[in-house]
């Protein structure tokens, strides 16, 4: 189940890390003072040790001038991260004529491990949205697909797309990209898999590099890439990044989470644009690292905007 936006619950020590960014100077002030969202970093490392968990966190504003990054080539387990490479290789294929976004595909739910081809197949009650299961035998386009595997994190769509598309495929484009830290290895729930040690992998630096491109126009070509910030646009889980900023901010973005394990990689449309991750492990209570995420998100929204 998905937690709704969480409140946030103000203590003594997170009170005083949000009185701190009051602190941070503004730029034109003494030239001596750090400046820009590197001057947050206290700010954020404080939040980060009272959250109680391991943190990435990867800033880059879009113009190239700022960036903060702290444990950023840590690798964490990539939740539904890893269905932002699986899109990129989507368009990547329609792009090279291999496929068209249209093409039917037919909705099954069985699927070979890894390990030993052995079918396994995926639990609706499991999965964040139920509306694919519901075309089983029937097809959807691979279009259809890829909005339901980003916007509603559809396990059933990202299992199909990836057989589709070939892992491979996907793990090469990542690393054609510079996006190394992203270890696509496999699909959703290949509990063989899972019990072997093969899981996917992401760092936070892994993340900035693939959300930044797409953020330039870069990911196969500019078309494709404003294409694909379109749907990231319609991400319907927005209690992390999003919660941290001003209502009516645009964010594309990506979230994923599993038992303990919750993420959101997201391109910011602020007065100064930017990109953000941030990977969370170890809170078992999503409303908890949800309202992490959201505090880390303002204390760098409020050092970086002019």
């Amino acid at each position: 189940m998905r937690a709704n936006a969480p409140k946030a619950v103000w203590t003594a020590p997170l009170v005083l890390a949000f009185a701190a960014i009051a602190l941070i100077p503004a730029r034109g002030g003494n030239p001596a003072a750090p400046a820009g969202v590197a001057s947050a970093r206290a700010v954020v490392e404080e939040l980060i040790r009272h959250g109680g968990a391991e943190v990435a966190v990867a800033f880059r504003s879009l113009d190239g001038k700022d960036e903060l990054l702290i444990n950023v080539d840590a690798p964490f387990h990539a939740a539904s991260t890893m269905k932002v490479p699986v899109m990129i290789e989507l368009f990547a294929q329609a792009r090279a004529g291999k496929l068209g976004l249209d093409d039917p595909l037919s909705v099954k739910n069985s699927f070979a491990s890894i390990v030993d081809g052995s079918p396994y197949s995926l639990e609706v009650g499991d999965d964040s949205d139920p509306e694919v299961y519901k075309r089983l035998g029937a097809t959807l386009s691979l279009r259809e697909l890829c909005e339901a595997m980003i916007t509603v994190s559809s396990n059933l769509a990202t299992n199909l797309l990836i057989e589709r598309l070939g892992v491979e495929n996907v793990r090469r484009t990542v690393a054609a990209l510079g996006g190394e830290g992203m270890d696509v290895r496999r699909g959703v729930e290949d509990g063989k898999a899972f019990q072997a040690g093969i899981s996917n992998t992401t760092t936070a630096r892994g993340l900035l590099v693939l959300m930044e491109k797409i953020a330039r126009g870069e990911v196969v070509d500019t078309e494709s890439s404003r294409a694909m910030i379109k749907i990231l646009k319609r991400q319907k889980f927005r209690e992390a990044i999003p919660a941290g900023l001003p209502a009516g901010t645009v964010v594309a973005h990506k979230t994923g989470q599993i038992t303990k394990i919750h993420h959101d990689a997201a391109i910011v449309y602020a007065q100064r644009p930017f990109v953000l991750v941030i990977l969370v492990r170890g809170i078992e209570d999503e409303k908890a690292s949800a309202g992490l995420m959201a505090r880390i998100t303002r204390a760098v929204y409020e050092a970086s905007e002019p």
